[in-house]
């Protein structure tokens, strides 16, 4: 997959001119040896030009790491530190920037030895937020080398969630269906985000579809979608439109993607989709997210855009999912209850059509979309691909425009249970410590659409800060309160 960008930091230390330079340039050095001996060498870049203690070094230093092929940035304050030009530095670097600071080593060298980053830190933040540059700040921000190391470790995936969106397209086609006006949402706060939109009629996308009548590609898309069902290939009639559909939107991206490096698409499925194309997109969806292109479903473009972030932070295969029905009594009683420590309530299905990846379901068939089919003939339904998702850690996460024109979030850590749904379509039964509360108080109360993006592990800690610093305040992301913490429309004596 090689839709997001490769990260690479510039590690940039700074001194003030008051303090022993040495101090910075010995610890830049400790701190990169860190690095390289825990992790991916390839992610850091040493400034080696200048030890930044005047704007004129700030210059320099920005040259430097710009043309070493830097898209992210760390100042390190190897001791007091600059306030103006090491936050000048920051606002003139396009990418996304982080500021960590050194702690102290020994109490034996406090005298010439002691580089008081820690109160630079505070000098620092204070003439970010003067001059309205938004940067990363880790939760404790000031470390030994091993420390910073991990710290700059975490920011990798921030950075890259950030960088991407300033460099994403997301390719729309049609409006959302009727009934569908949860996911119906301005598009003004993508602009906002750096994100461009290009918005298509299905009736373009029709036409590009059938422009790939008996492309000679065909056959080989279907080989390769009959190796990836293996003994699930139960509608093979279906596979050549399918085939032909895929080579229809990869070649719309590459000839609409334009200036910009990264893509996502928000498409369309019904209600016409099925009678006119024959057949429905969910395979192909779940095929182009295994591919790095993460698409939703009902052209839920916030969707969309937060399946790419998930996409970005966890550099894996992503999902859309309704947040669809509760678990019934019984199958909780039999089959949850004294075994994993959630409450009836704790529990949901999650489900799409069949949008999700074969390497996240536990078992996968080509099918037909069952809820279409009551009303259309089935053969015009086929396309999903259905299955239990597989058990372990997820993340269910939305960033959504209000109608209102408000950035809003939630995220909450959870799992899927290894628990058979004895149902249809891309499903799982969820589990999220206090998720009746978090339904009731977050997702209602905030009014999210029914639609969540699932990213296949825990990464509501980087989530959380990829949201900050792309501008949601934080009184707009909503996560699942412990038992015991109230939430603000929360009725007390309940």
């Amino acid at each position: 997959m090689n839709n997001a960008p490769k990260v690479k930091i510039g590690i940039v230390a700074v001194s003030r001119d008051c303090f022993p330079e040495s101090l910075s340039v010995n610890r830049r050095k400790a701190l990169v040896e860190a690095y390289r001996t825990k992790y991916n060498e390839e992610d850091i870049y040493e400034c080696p030009v200048c030890i930044v203690e005047s704007e004129i070094h700030m210059v320099q230093a920005l040259e430097d790491i710009k043309k070493a092929g830097c898209n992210a940035l760390c100042v390190y304050l190897g001791n007091f530190g600059p306030e103006i030009s090491e936050t000048l530095l920051a606002k003139h670097f396009e990418g996304p920037k982080m500021f960590i600071a050194a702690a102290e080593e020994s109490q034996a060298d406090l005298l010439d030895g002691r580089g008081d980053a820690y109160c630079g830190m505070l000098n620092a933040s204070y003439n970010l937020k003067l001059r309205n540059i938004r940067a990363y700040i880790p939760e404790y921000p000031v470390g030994t080398a091993e420390e910073c190391a991990d710290m700059i470790h975490e920011f990798v995936p921030i950075a890259r969630a950030v960088d991407a969106l300033a460099n994403l397209k997301i390719i729309s086609f049609g409006p959302r269906p009727l009934n569908f006006l949860a996911c119906n949402a301005p598009i003004k706060q993508l602009y906002n985000l750096g994100v461009e939109i290009e918005e298509n009629s299905e009736l373009d996308l029709f036409e590009a579809f059938k422009k790939h009548d008996n492309d000679p590609r065909i056959p080989a898309k279907v080989k390769e979608m009959e190796e990836e069902l293996g003994s699930g290939n139960c509608k093979p009639g279906i596979l050549p439109k399918l085939a032909q559909y895929e080579l229809t939107l990869i070649d719309w991206v590459e000839a609409h993607k334009g200036y910009r490096k990264y893509v996502a698409i928000a498409g369309k499925c019904w209600p016409a989709f099925q009678t006119q194309f024959g057949f429905v997109p969910c395979y192909v969806n779940s095929r182009l997210a295994g591919m790095g292109i993460p698409v939703s479903c009902e052209v839920d473009i916030y969707g969309c855009l937060s399946e790419y972030i998930g996409y970005c932070v966890s550099e894996d295969v992503v999902t859309l999912l309704d947040i669809n029905n509760s678990v019934p009594a019984d199958m909780y009683r039999e089959e949850i209850e004294g075994k994993y420590g959630y409450s009836h309530k704790d529990t949901f299905m999650g489900f799409h059509c069949g949008n999700t990846n074969t390497k996240k379901l536990s078992f996968c068939e080509m099918r037909y979309q069952k809820i279409m089919a009551r009303s259309l003939p089935e053969e015009v339904t086929q396309g999903t691909l259905e299955g239990d998702i597989k058990p372990g850690d997820i993340t269910f996460f939305r960033l959504q425009s209000t109608a209102d024109n408000i950035l809003r979030a939630y995220i909450a850590n959870g799992e899927v249970l290894p628990v058979a749904t004895k149902s249809f379509g891309s499903i799982g039964v969820f589990a999220i410590p206090q998720m009746g509360r978090f339904y009731r108080h977050v997702l209602i109360e905030k009014n999210f659409p029914h639609h969540g993006a699932v990213a296949f592990g825990h990464y509501g800690k980087t989530l959380y800060e990829v949201f900050k610093y792309l501008g949601v305040k934080v009184e707009e992301i909503g996560y699942n309160q412990p038992a015991g913490v109230r939430y603000p429309t929360e009725n007390p004596f309940s």
